[in-house]
């Protein structure tokens, strides 16, 4: 799934973050890394369910709608304690809140493991949800409050990469234990409680962010903090910087207060970046991305491998999922933004149009009901039987499945409620047995165009990751200006949610009411606008300063007259609370 905000505050003093990098950064990357655990246990858990669900669904018996469910309830949670997790992270400080994360995680993982029904596994799910909000929200604010400012950039990347990792090894425990049909998801969802517990004890000896602790009022113990994170005593020139940036920050706030959102929505250049960062998070979204995250196992499934081989089959877009993402690391600095991005939806594009051809092809060539079944020494002419003329037509339908031997002819018989891999009559009721000449496919066709899914999935993940995985995070980071920037990217955080919320709990209904190869064409069309309006709505913010970048969505008329006012008070060489309001109010060109 791809969400989660990695924007990094504004550079808070130089001279100790470098000798620090020189003196001792080891204590920096092992802080980082603990923290980070936390973006590594949001891939995983994200991941893992992708894999599982492919044997908890038969083993709690789940329908369509409750398979969304589950695999959505995270979402739904992740979605609301990201708030909460923000104020929770300022109130009792990012250390206690990843702390709290870690014990979430825990609890949930247990709780799943343990599940005895769909309801306790839906609530663990629910459980899991919380822990990714606080850590999605908080890990990288605290990596990057704690971290120099020469190697921020690099330190905050580190949860992107481990949400990969996660993701990556989801899949290979997800394979490990594909084996065990009844008690393979258990330990899938189980393990995820020691990377918790490792977490939380490696935090009861690191440090808090000296930034919450200066806005705490604990400066002394701010210095020491940041003694020990730099290495160095020399640190006063960062401590006055923090307190300034701290301070300058008050007082936007204070002078916005309680009207930041009616501000944002009537300053026209606020409101038409605000459109361009909402509007990256739902194409982001609505492109298909967690249908790969969450269904991966699923789709391989519905392409004609067997539950094994799906679950397996999920580590290679996983790993060039993982790999990939190096590549938008190396690039977005070089190649830009916006180019990036559109790059990036040229390959999703092509890759959703290889996966609905290759579901196309093997609709179009499922092998027909051409067999009478016999039961009891009569005709079956059950529902299953009477209303499907092919395979595709038969396993749309949850409650049946196709019949087959090796010459491919089949019939569509009602699927045994207790075994998906037998028919309830008929000649596959003991097809799950040693020696049978026949296979009871449920949810697929035997086809030759597996291959399709598998390459456009792979290739889906290695177009996505680069761009439209980061970028859109990475714009919103940038394009708004500091009063209305924490309002704004929580907008547009919220759009994300929404978005990835809508999709996971959609998929599985849209492949059995539009056809799986209908549902990744509308994937593929909603790439084909989100291109347009990128190529029409995003400016190129590479190598830009956050004010130059702030000017991009302003007026010639509202940019003339905010570049005339800089100059005027770059001469005045002062800086008072009366020149902020001044300059906050000609921000505003509405």
């Amino acid at each position: 799934m791809e969400t989660g905000d990695n924007t990094a505050p504004v550079d808070n003093g130089r001279k100790g973050s470098e000798t620090g990098r020189s003196a001792n950064p080891r204590f920096v990357y092992v802080l980082s890394i603990f923290a980070t655990l936390g973006g590594f246990l949001f891939g995983y858990d994200t991941g893992i369910v992708s894999g599982s669900m492919l044997l908890i669904r038969p083993y709690f018996k789940l329908d369509t709608i409750w398979t969304e469910v589950i695999v959505s309830g995270t979402v739904a949670s992740a979605a609301v304690f990201s708030v909460c997790g923000g104020y929770l992270a300022d109130y009792v400080g990012r250390r206690r809140t990843i702390m709290a994360a870690s014990v979430v995680f825990t609890m949930g993982a247990v709780v799943m493991g343990a599940a005895p029904d769909k309801e306790v596994l839906l609530v663990g799910r629910i459980i899991i949800g919380i822990g990714i909000g606080f850590a999605s929200v908080t890990v990288p604010v605290y990596v990057a409050e704690v971290a120099p400012s020469n190697i921020r950039g690099t330190l905050v990347t580190l949860n992107q990469l481990f949400i990969t990792i996660g993701i990556l090894v989801s899949s290979i425990i997800a394979g490990a234990f594909s084996d065990l049909p009844d008690t393979g998801w258990r330990y899938m969802l189980g393990l995820a409680a020691v990377p918790g517990i490792v977490q939380f004890v490696g935090f009861l000896f690191l440090p808090e962010s000296p930034h919450w602790m200066i806005d705490s009022g604990h400066v002394e113990k701010a210095r020491k903090i940041l003694m020990q994170v730099r290495g160095t005593p020399d640190v006063e020139e960062e401590m006055t910087a923090i307190k300034q940036k701290l301070e300058e920050s008050k007082k936007a706030s204070s002078f916005n207060n309680g009207f930041i959102l009616t501000r944002v929505l009537t300053t026209s250049h606020v409101r038409r970046s605000l459109f361009v960062g909402a509007g990256l998070q739902f194409f982001q979204q609505v492109c298909g991305i967690n249908t790969v995250i969450y269904y991966s196992a699923t789709i391989m499934r519905m392409a004609g491998f067997t539950v094994q081989h799906a679950i397996w089959l999920v580590v290679a877009p996983n790993a060039v999922n993982f790999l990939a993402t190096f590549i938008g690391m190396y690039l977005v600095d070089r190649l830009g933004r916006k180019v990036l991005l559109l790059c990036s939806f040229v390959g999703v594009f092509v890759s959703l149009g290889v996966l609905a051809t290759g579901f196309q092809l093997s609709s179009i060539n499922a092998p027909p009901i051409n067999v009478t079944e016999t039961f009891n020494n009569e005709t079956y002419t059950g529902a299953c039987n009477k209303l499907y003329s092919n395979c595709d037509e038969c396993t749309t339908n949850t409650d049946c499945g196709f019949c087959y031997d090796v010459s491919t002819d089949g019939s569509c018989l009602p699927v045994d409620s207790n075994d998906e891999g037998r028919s309830l009559v008929g000649r596959c009721n003991a097809s799950d047995e040693p020696g049978s000449a026949f296979t009871f496919a449920y949810g697929y066709c035997p086809n030759n165009y597996s291959w399709m899914p598998v390459f456009g999935m792979v290739l889906f993940v290695f177009s996505f990751a680069p761009g439209l995985g980061p970028i859109p995070w990475t714009v919103n980071s940038e394009i708004y200006p500091l009063w209305a920037r924490g309002t704004c990217t929580a907008l547009a955080g919220a759009t994300n949610w929404t978005f990835n919320l809508l999709i996971s709990l959609t998929f599985l209904t849209l492949t059995e009411t539009i056809t799986k190869y209908g549902t990744f064409w509308l994937y593929a069309g909603m790439c084909v606008v989100g291109f347009v309006f990128v190529l029409i709505f995003l400016p190129e913010t590479k190598d830009k300063s956050l004010e130059e970048v702030e000017q991009l969505f302003m007026t010639s008329g509202s940019r003339e007259e905010k570049i005339h006012f800089l100059h005027a008070d770059a001469l005045s060489k002062q800086y008072t609370p009366a020149t902020a309001d001044k300059e906050t109010a000609l921000g505003s060109d509405a």
